[in-house]
C-alpha cells in the first residue's frame, strides 16, 4: 500500500482515547433493504451516540489531547501535524492550559466539538452559515459551545474560522485537515474489520474526506480485497471530480440537500490521501438521495440526514454494479430537519 498520511498504529490508539459510547456501534444485515436493492446490505449505524453523527470519534481525539496540554500526541500523532498556518500559529498555545478552540461546521462536527470540549474543560466557538440545518445550530449552542454565524456557505465559514483562530491565538480544528480528525473516523474501519462477516464492498459518503480517508485507510491496510467507493451530490461535485482528476478541482457554488458534504474547496492533502485510498468515487442525484432517506426509514426505522443515504442512492442508480454482492454503507448522521425531512420524504 502506497503511504497516506495516516497511520495504523496511531489509529488503534486514537480508539483508546475516544469515549466508549461512541465506539462498537451497531453493524448488520439489513435484509428487508436488499429484494429492492438486489444485494446483500449491511449497515454500519453512527447515529445512535449523543452527537448523532461520526463526527465525534475524531473530535474526541483532538479534545483530549489538547485537554492533556499536550502539543503533540506522543504514540497517537500530533496535534494539528497536518494543520494550517493558523494551527502553526496557536501550536504553542498547547501548553498554556485549557484550550479555546474554533471551527468551521456545516453542524455535526460543530456539535461534535462541542460534546467533546465541554467535558474537558475547552472553551468552543463553532462558525457556520446561517443558512445551516436549524436543529444542527441549535443543538450546537444547547452543548454551550459559542456559534457565529455567517451569511455565505460553509467555504466562507471556513475563512471566518481561521481569521479568529489567528486573531484570538485559538486552536484552529480544520475537519479532514487535521490528522485526528481522519484518524478518529478511521476506527470505524477497525470496527468494520473486526467484526463484519465478508463484504465486497464499503460505501462512504464524501465530503471533506475525513470519514472516506480513515475507513479507506484501513480498507487498505486490513482488507485490501474490499472495494472502497466513496458517494458524493451531483449538486457538491468537488471532491469527486478531483479524484477524478487527480487534481483539486473546486466549484463555484453548491446546490443540494446533502449539507453535511457540500464543500466546494477540497484541501490538496487530503486528496492525495483519497487517491490512494479510494477505488472508485461516484455522483448520485437529489432524487436518489431522497429515495434512500425514505428507503432507510420505511425499510430500516432510521430517520437519517440526507449525506447518511448517499451509499442507498448509490446502489439505486448502478444496480448492475452491485448485484449479488455484499455491500456495507456507513449512516453517518441523523441530525435533520424535521420539517424538511417530512417534505422530501412525503410524510
Amino acid at each position: 500500500m502506497q503511504e497516506t498520511r495516516l497511520n495504523t498504529a496511531r489509529i488503534r490508539a486514537a480508539r483508546r482515547l475516544i469515549d466508549p459510547v461512541f465506539l462498537d456501534t451497531p453493524l448488520y444485515r439489513c435484509e428487508a433493504l436488499e429484494p429492492v436493492l438486489g444485494c446483500a446490505v449491511s449497515i454500519k449505524l453512527e447515529t445512535a451516540n449523543p452527537v448523532r453523527s461520526f463526527k465525534g470519534r475524531g473530535t474526541e481525539v483532538v479534545a483530549n489531547l489538547l485537554a492533556d496540554n499536550v502539543g503533540s500526541v506522543g504514540s497517537v500523532g500530533s496535534v494539528g501535524s497536518a494543520g494550517s498556518a493558523g494551527n502553526a500559529e496557536t501550536a504553542n498555545n498547547a501548553a498554556k492550559g485549557p484550550q479555546s478552540v474554533v471551527c468551521a461546521s456545516a453542524g455535526n462536527l460543530g456539535q461534535a466539538l462541542a460534546w467533546s470540549g465541554r467535558g474537558r474543560g475547552l472553551d468552543v466557538t463553532v462558525v457556520a452559515s446561517r443558512f445551516a440545518t436549524a436543529a444542527k445550530l441549535d443543538r450546537i449552542r444547547a452543548l454551550d459551545a459559542t456559534l457565529e454565524l455567517v451569511d455565505g456557505d460553509h467555504e466562507m465559514a471556513r475563512e471566518r474560522a481561521a481569521a479568529i483562530a489567528r486573531h484570538d491565538g485559538m486552536r484552529l480544528v480544520e475537519d479532514s485537515l487535521d490528522i485526528e480528525t481522519c484518524e478518529g473516523a478511521a476506527t470505524i474501519g477497525l470496527e468494520l474489520v473486526d467484526t463484519a462477516p465478508s463484504f465486497d464492498t464499503v460505501l462512504i459518503a464524501l465530503g471533506g474526506g475525513a470519514l472516506a480517508t480513515g475507513v479507506g485507510h484501513v480498507m487498505k491496510a486490513l482488507a485490501p480485497e474490499v472495494e472502497v467507493v466513496c458517494v458524493q451530490p451531483q449538486g457538491a461535485p468537488a471532491m469527486t471530480l478531483s479524484w477524478h482528476s487527480r487534481r483539486i478541482v473546486t466549484t463555484d457554488s453548491t446546490d443540494t440537500i446533502a449539507d453535511g458534504v457540500a464543500g466546494r474547496y477540497p484541501i490538496p492533502a487530503v486528496l492525495d490521501d483519497l487517491l490512494v485510498v479510494a477505488d472508485d468515487a461516484v455522483l448520485v442525484q437529489e432524487a436518489s438521495i431522497i429515495t434512500g432517506m425514505r428507503m432507510l426509514l420505511e425499510h430500516a426505522g432510521l430517520v437519517v440526514e440526507p449525506s447518511a443515504a448517499l451509499g442507498i442512492a448509490a446502489i439505486l442508480e448502478d444496480r448492475g454494479r452491485f448485484a449479488g454482492r455484499h455491500v456495507v454503507t456507513i449512516v453517518c448522521g441523523g441530525n435533520v430537519d424535521m420539517d424538511a425531512y417530512h417534505r422530501w420524504v412525503g410524510r
